[in-house]
């Protein structure tokens, strides 16, 4: 065993966590490469050729690499927790009328699992990940911040790892922008890898269509769900929509209706098939609930002054206050923000710290009622 030790690297034949493991050997650890096969393309009625991290082409990337630079490599198919899991949540979510975050759930529930068992069976100290963030140890907590390249920064689908994840996983890119580390694919001979587009696809719905990966799960899904109405605020009807779980908050192409002026997806109710529009301006949220919350840099939400809080991937963030309502957070921002989508990730930060985060929840949830009358009756104790 080498003095650095032994890690074992997600690769998933990109050039991202390719680099990872080729750094990684370079200083010294000991190497086992991993490429997990977490789906079919078969199975999910695409079109077009399979690719991506499980294509076929995409494992043998990775293997031919470990074997040129002289470490192992090994594939773990996780076909099974990944379906169950991920795939027939993201088709719950959208019948329940939230937008599904699959990547945050991935890291979470499959993934990071998936790595730590198997390190534990090869006898490997730490994993490690092509994710652009750092992890540092601060006062016995695990820290995850941003990574340097922030136009690549994925922090934000990390939040949902515990601590016992984040002290074994290294994150060897954290620090070096994008241009480097394609300048250190093509110093070690891989052109090809080095030129290969990126995709920003959720990986398991083909041609990016979730609508066509909803039909292909469930062919009568369209028909039980066609003909909902369109409704305003006020209530009144405005026409007929395709199906409440074809449409997503913030939504204004694809409506097919005259509202006079740009119509926006307010909010969907599944219970009765509708889908609320309205204008721009009523889309302005400036409070929200967050379950299934997750907490790195504080061990809890009191700890923390005002945060900047992300409402989704690429949101520059807005500052807000947040207090713990019984098993939830109230989230309160200090100026109003746009498009609030139930089932997406709300992530917190303390300038680069991620501070953690949770799913943001329908405003009518029942459970927002339930914690809120929990903290009314404790305080009248």
């Amino acid at each position: 065993m080498t003095s650095k030790g032994k890690v074992l690297v997600a690769m998933s034949g990109g050039i991202d966590s390719t680099v990872a493991a080729l750094m990684l050997h370079e200083q010294g650890y000991e190497v086992i490469g991993i490429t997990m096969k977490t789906w079919d393309y078969e199975t999910s009625g695409g079109s077009k050729k399979e690719t991506g991290c499980c294509s076929l082409d995409s494992i043998n990337d990775a293997r031919t690499v470990a074997v040129k630079a002289g470490f192992h490599h090994l594939i773990l198919d996780i076909r099974s927790e990944f379906g169950d899991h991920i795939i027939d949540n993201f088709v719950e979510e959208y019948l329940a009328g939230r937008t599904p975050n699959p990547c945050v759930l991935c890291n979470t529930h499959i993934k990071w699992e998936a790595l730590l068992k198997r390190a534990d069976q090869l006898g490997c100290e730490f994993i490690a990940t092509g994710h652009y963030a750092q992890v540092r140890n601060v006062n016995d907590r695990y820290v995850v911040s941003k990574g340097i390249d922030i136009k690549k920064d994925q922090s934000y689908v990390l939040w949902g790892l515990s601590q016992a994840s984040l002290a074994r996983t290294l994150f060897p890119l954290g620090t070096l922008q994008k241009t480097y580390i394609k300048q250190l694919a093509v110093e070690a001979g891989l052109f090809e890898l080095a030129n290969k587009s990126e995709s920003y696809e959720i990986c398991f719905v083909p041609d990016n269509d979730y609508r066509a990966f909803l039909k292909h799960k469930d062919p009568l899904l369209e028909a039980r769900v066609n003909g909902g109405n369109f409704i305003d605020r006020s209530g009144k009807v405005l026409g007929q929509h395709k199906g409440y779980p074809f449409y997503t908050i913030g939504q204004r192409k694809g409506l097919v209706i005259a509202f006079g002026t740009p119509a926006f997806v307010l909010e969907i109710i599944p219970e009765t098939n509708i889908v609320v529009l309205g204008s721009q301006e009523e889309l302005q949220e400036q409070q929200m609930y967050v379950r299934s919350f997750s907490l790195s840099k504080y061990a809890s939400i009191d700890q923390a002054p005002d945060l900047l809080t992300k409402i989704r991937y690429k949101d520059a963030g807005t500052m807000s206050s947040i207090t713990q309502i019984g098993d939830l957070l109230k989230v309160t921002f200090h100026k109003p923000v746009q498009g609030l989508a139930p089932g997406q990730s709300a992530v917190f930060y303390d300038g680069d710290d991620l501070v953690g985060g949770g799913f943001i929840m329908r405003k009518n949830d029942p459970l927002i009622v339930l914690n809120e009358s929990k903290i009314k009756e404790l305080s009248k104790a």
